[in-house]
C-alpha cells in the first residue's frame, strides 16, 4: 500500500516492476478518487512531451503511442468489447483502464492477457494506492 500524491513516482516504480515491457493497468476507485491524476502523472514520470487528460468521453486517449488511457465508466465493458478496444490492448506499451470491473478481468483472463490492479482509496486527505496482479 503506497499513500499520497507525492509518493506516486513509487507507485509508477511498481507498475514498471511488474510490468517491464508494458501491460494493461486496471484502476478502480471511485468517483475523483485520482484515477486520471495517476495516468497524467504516469505520463509525466516517462517524460513524454504530451499532456494526459480524461477520455470519459472520448474513451481512449493515446499518448506518443507508449501510454493508452481508457475510460469504461460512461460506455462499460461491452462496449469496450464490441468496439473492438480488446484489439488494442495487444499494442506495445502500459494501458491504463479506468472503471475496469470483474467482467473485464475475466474476459482478459479468459483471452489470456496478465494485469495489475489498482485500488485507489481516499483516507482523509491522501489517497491510497493498493497494486496486486488481476
Amino acid at each position: 500500500m503506497i499513500k499520497a500524491k507525492d509518493d506516486l513516482v513509487m507507485v509508477h516504480e511498481k507498475i514498471i516492476e511488474l510490468l517491464p515491457l508494458g501491460g494493461i493497468v486496471l484502476l478502480r476507485g471511485d468517483l475523483a478518487s485520482g484515477k486520471t491524476t495517476l495516468v497524467q502523472s504516469f505520463v509525466t514520470f516517462l517524460k513524454l512531451d504530451v499532456a494526459a487528460t480524461s477520455p470519459t468521453f472520448s474513451v481512449m486517449n493515446v499518448y506518443d503511442n507508449k501510454v493508452f488511457h481508457y475510460d469504461i465508466y460512461n460506455e462499460g465493458t461491452a462496449k469496450f468489447i464490441e468496439s473492438g478496444l480488446l484489439e488494442n490492448l495487444e499494442e506495445e506499451g502500459y494501458h491504463f483502464i479506468e472503471w475496469a470491473d470483474e467482467k473485464l478481468e475475466e474476459i482478459l483472463s479468459l483471452y489470456g492477457f496478465e494485469s495489475i490492479m489498482i485500488e485507489i482509496t481516499p483516507v482523509n486527505s491522501v489517497r491510497e494506492y493498493h497494486i496486486h496482479a488481476a
